[in-house]
């Protein structure tokens, strides 16, 4: 398999942007969820399972800090200005800042019995993955936006591998399949909202989608690279 496309994603639960090259450390790909909107009001940092409008904010890295888009194309320059477009006082908080506490539905399907937890500090990625790929094969014709992952590999491909994987001048140790929630079902700019997403997933594939990782050795992947 190689990798056919790189996707990083600065803010979490916000678009992000498809590059070329990337460079991985311990929190994954540098740059990648490594911001989030926090609120002040629930000392929470905002996902789109609770704020399904932060699907229609997108992001990327210009000199190491997150530039914030709405889906107008405007650019949003501070917590004044990105506090306004959510109708609620937020702040854009780096990780580095230490861990924070999200909510999730432990009842995805329905949203319902609704829970929080904590982040590791330094990445606002959900659970110990810092890195998630998927084959061409496995997302058959769902849209990967919906999935926001970020190795996409094509060519012949089985099962996802398993111990450690070589990529570029790094290495990945697989962890485990993806579980996924209700934020696949949300609309964002170009996908309508899709409540049978999240059922199909569940029947067919019990509900994973994608493959989570951990960074073993540091390096560089780039378009191109094989994987494995």
């Amino acid at each position: 398999m190689l990798v056919d496309e790189i996707w990083r994603y600065p803010v979490k639960s916000m678009g992000g942007e498809r590059v070329d090259a990337v460079d991985v450390d311990e929190h994954g790909i540098r740059g990648d969820r490594a911001w989030g909107l926090f609120d002040p009001a629930t000392a929470m940092v905002l996902t789109a399972r609770r704020e399904p409008a932060l699907l229609f904010l997108s992001a990327r890295l210009v000199d190491g800090r997150p530039v914030i888009t709405c889906d107008a194309g405007r650019e949003l320059a501070g917590d004044d200005a990105l506090s306004a477009w959510m109708g609620r006082p937020v702040v854009l908080r780096p990780a580095s800042a230490g861990p924070a506490t999200f909510e999730n539905p432990l009842d995805a399907e329905h949203e319902t019995d609704w829970v929080s937890w904590q982040s590791t500090g330094g990445t606002y990625h959900d659970g110990g993955s810092k890195i998630s790929f998927v084959s061409r094969r496995e997302l058959g014709d769902w849209d990967p936006r919906r999935f926001r992952i970020n190795l996409i590999l094509a060519g012949a491909d089985g099962d996802p591998p398993a111990g450690e994987v070589a990529v570029g001048t790094a290495t990945l140790r697989v962890r485990r399949p993806i579980d996924r929630c209700v934020m696949v079902t949300r609309a964002q700019p170009g996908l309508p909202a899709d409540r049978s997403l999240l059922g199909r997933l569940i029947r067919e594939r019990g509900n994973r989608l994608g493959t989570g990782a951990t960074v073993a050795t540091p390096g560089t992947i780039a378009v191109g690279d094989r994987f494995g």
